[in-house]
């Protein structure tokens, strides 16, 4: 198969519309965004250094359209692709659009690829960890593109992220109805939030049941969220996660996004505290929904912290995970993702 596109890629920036209503009522965010948050820009400095990852990230594609810190047949090459097609989206590329169109076209072509007959994205060794950034990734695209090619694949998959969620309403590693967790749940309730905005069906039962189970796992006392519904064992990461998924579900101002919030910026400068990499992910975006001074801060504080710790490599720039967790690749794809928010190409990121 030859995989083409034709569209423009401009910045997006939005009303996300609440689709969420369960425990209260979503609030819509501003149409546009506060001019005090769109002050926040990319520097000189941190743009040179977007580029060098960007080129980094392309250097690392392997033939077959894929990404994979392990070799070949290391774990996770649905999840590292998705990762890294999530940080050239986020600078404006999409397939066969920008400087990178070919290798986004290629890593989409992949992910096709690679839906079961049943929707389960995955090669061996793979989760929903993997199934779910696969699916946010294919629904952006097809949010931005309208290729009808890719809508009978992202329904399928949608679809199973819809029938494998628990009683509770919230989702595990493998694909069908069990336990479930804050950290899978997220990418799960992230992609179906994807899907419905770029015109998938999701049953409003299914969104209110997932934020059922993320209010579960609030811990009042510290104001962050916990791994799992009251274990008391709040986090950076599950905090960040919860946040997220509250805010992209249309809850901006739950008063347990505030606390949330609050948590983060308590705990965010731990950056080598664990899964800090994976919780940084859902924090930014998070931080930046709030905007105004909560986001001029967050967003500061990670440039200050990333851009002086990015190796160089001639023109390419890299960076070890902070928190010691997986590798360059997976580091790279978050941290230059994060860097790249105020240019708001991701509609995911809209407020």
């Amino acid at each position: 198969m030859r995989w083409r596109w034709a569209m423009s890629v401009v910045p997006v920036i939005g009303l996300l519309a609440p689709v969420c209503a369960a425990q209260g009522q979503p609030t819509s965010p501003p149409a546009t965004p506060h001019a005090d948050t769109d002050s926040v820009v990319v520097d000189d400095k941190t743009e040179a250094i977007i580029k060098g990852a960007l080129k980094y990230l392309a250097s690392q594609q392997r033939p077959g359209g894929f990404w994979n810190d392990y070799g070949e047949a290391g774990q996770h090459p649905v999840a590292l692709t998705g990762y890294a097609m999530v940080a050239f989206m986020a600078t404006g590329n999409l397939p066969g659009e920008g400087e990178y169109g070919r290798a986004m076209t290629l890593g989409t072509k992949y992910l096709v690829d690679h839906i079961g007959s049943d929707g389960y994205i995955s090669t061996q060794g793979t989760n929903m960890y993997d199934h779910g950034i696969a699916t946010i990734v294919l629904a952006e695209i097809y949010g931005q593109t309208r290729d009808a090619r890719l809508r009978p694949g992202l329904e399928k998959a949608v679809q199973l992220i819809i029938s494998c969620q628990n009683n509770a309403g919230g989702w595990r590693y493998a694909p069908h109805s069990a336990d479930a967790d804050m950290s899978v749940s997220v990418l799960q309730i992230v992609a179906l939030r994807a899907a419905k905005n770029s015109g998938i069906d999701v049953p409003q039962q299914t969104m209110d049941q997932a934020v059922g189970f993320i209010r579960t796992c609030y811990d009042k006392p510290s104001g962050g969220f916990t791994y799992q519904p009251n274990n008391h064992q709040p986090g950076f990461a599950r905090t960040a996660a919860g946040v997220y998924c509250l805010q992209v579900c249309g809850y901006y101002d739950d008063p347990m996004v505030a606390s949330g919030s609050k948590y983060l910026q308590k705990y965010g400068s731990q950056h080598q505290q664990q899964f800090y990499t994976y919780g940084d992910f859902y924090a930014a975006p998070a931080q930046y929904m709030i905007g105004g001074e909560t986001w001029q801060r967050w967003y500061a504080g990670q440039r200050d912290l990333l851009v002086p710790l990015a190796r160089h490599d001639g023109d390419m720039v890299h960076w070890d995970p902070l928190d010691g967790h997986y590798g360059a690749l997976y580091a790279t794809s978050v941290y230059t993702t994060i860097l790249a928010m105020p240019y708001h190409y991701l509609p995911l990121y809209q407020r």
